[in-house]
């Protein structure tokens, strides 16, 4: 393919992006590439559509894009390297503003980047049993009662309210926090959880205090031994004319529901930091039509987890791969603790 095919391809990608409707030789001439005539581009077209990157949809019809032609497309956005515009930056900066709690920090997420994108998202976070701990803290609440904080390096934080003996005063709290992370730092939560008994023999910890780190600890391996993935914005489907048939419409949902067949794609990105499946690459019959893009981002010490956007084969790859970009560097700074949100 020549340059001046390319070009002409680019062309037919970004209005058929912006308007949906099959995009003919006049439109490209006019609002494109004015120092070629008509005639040319027609040509050129129809080379196109022998060659299978274009499709007519009727004999009258302009053309239209198909998955071959996006993959070009989102092939040579990578080769030419992603320039963030000042709407991607905003992406950034509307995430770690909105983004408030850690503990909701993946569901926040998907929020944010639907409501950002008018997509549908999803934010894959991996198991946190092997996330290590940085910090135990004990906060006096009342006399006989402290606040137990675990702080990971995954930047996650859980706390319970625990007993401790009436004979501990703040400064003796804070010196049991200090001894517990000495001893549990660096540990990951299955160590810390098989460790406790041997600990407990020989400490002066408050026994409440053990038996609240021990259930704390198990509690958090537990609800996140597996990877898990969060949706959102599924409705935002709805709005483009692609699924205005009830029928194609119901075939996607059914598939964003299936967090199986969705947790299989993400693990086929082969650790790159982005990925674009279009089309019929994602493998899944139902979004032959639709396009995931996704973005990977880090969780304390090397764990990898995953951000992704889902829609239309349309869909404007250079905005959204920068968004993703954008916000999987935020995601990764507030869950390694080198950036807070406001």
């Amino acid at each position: 393919m020549n340059e001046r095919k390319r070009r002409i391809l680019q062309a037919v990608i970004d209005d058929y992006i912006l308007t949906a409707m099959p995009v003919g030789s006049r439109t490209i001439s006019r609002k494109y590439l004015k120092n070629i005539s008509s005639a040319t581009i027609r040509n050129e077209m129809s080379d196109l559509e022998e060659l299978g990157y274009l499709m007519q949809p009727h004999v009258s019809a302009g053309r239209v894009p198909n998955a071959k032609a996006y993959r070009l497309y989102v092939d040579m956005l990578m080769d030419a390297g992603l320039i963030p515009s000042a709407e991607d930056e905003a992406a950034k900066d509307y995430y770690l503003k909105q983004v408030s709690h850690l503990e909701d920090v993946v569901k926040s997420t998907a929020q944010v980047l639907s409501d950002f994108t008018h997509y549908a998202s999803l934010v894959m976070m991996p198991g946190q049993a092997q996330l290590r701990i940085t910090h135990l803290h004990l906060v006096p609440v009342s006399r006989a009662m402290a606040l137990l904080v675990i702080v990971t390096d995954g930047g996650i934080i859980r706390d319970t309210m625990v007993h401790v003996s009436e004979a501990l005063d703040a400064d003796a709290l804070y010196a049991i926090s200090r001894m517990l992370t000495d001893r549990f730092a660096g540990r990951t939560l299955r160590e810390v959880r098989q460790q406790l008994k041997d600990f407990a023999a020989g400490a002066a910890a408050d026994p409440q205090v053990l038996k609240g780190i021990a259930e704390l600890s198990d509690q958090m391996a537990k609800d996140n031994a597996t990877d898990t993935i969060t949706i959102s914005g599924t409705h935002n489907i709805l709005n483009f004319p692609e699924y205005q048939e009830a029928e194609k419409a119901r075939r996607v949902l059914t598939v964003l529901e299936d967090k199986e067949r969705l947790m299989q794609l993400i693990k086929g990105a082969d650790g790159l930091d982005l990925t674009v499946h279009i089309g019929p690459e994602t493998g899944i019959p139902e979004m032959r039509e639709c396009s995931v893009a996704l973005a990977e981002y880090t969780v304390g010490q090397g764990h990898r987890g995953t951000i992704g956007i889902i829609g239309p084969t349309r869909m404007p790859y250079a905005r959204v791969l920068n968004t993703l970009r954008l916000v999987g560097e935020a995601l990764s700074l507030v869950l390694t603790g080198g950036e807070q949100a406001e």
